[in-house]
């Protein structure tokens, strides 16, 4: 794994799923600390609870096993600013920018996505790299 990674929401449902190719692959990059954000916490919460039909406390055990696993980047109002410039800029939609920005205050070198560009360089800092192309 790069210097710092940061992974996006919908890696973190391939590595809750059932075991397929994608949770193979997905869960590996769990491995080092990486970074998630509030957001990402946020959609795995309502991804485990509305599609996954996870009660409340396994919910919250999920959430509370990744926040140990990973580290987590609050959203600021900084953020926001940046998000704004990653939309108007790229032209990514606001919560593909606001991953992007939180990424990129984070300070990571990659971001782990299936929903953007793969190999596409941001700010000349950040890589997308998606994991099962």
């Amino acid at each position: 794994m790069p210097g710092k990674a940061f992974i996006d929401t919908n890696i973190v449902i391939y590595a809750l799923g059932p075991t397929s190719n994608k949770a193979l692959l997905a869960t590996p990059l769990f491995v080092g600390s990486p970074s998630i954000s509030t957001q990402v916490l946020s959609e795995t919460a309502n991804v485990a609870a509305k599609r996954l039909a996870m009660p409340v406390p396994e919910v919250r055990n999920l959430i509370t096993t990744l926040a140990a696993m990973c580290r987590v980047e609050i959203i600021t109002l900084a953020t926001i600013h940046i998000t704004l410039d990653m939309r108007e800029r790229y032209g990514f939609s606001w919560y593909d920018s606001l991953i992007v920005a939180t990424a990129l205050e984070a300070g990571c070198d990659t971001l782990y996505s299936e929903d953007m560009q793969n190999g596409q360089v941001i700010e000349g800092r950040l890589r997308i790299v998606n994991p099962f192309a």
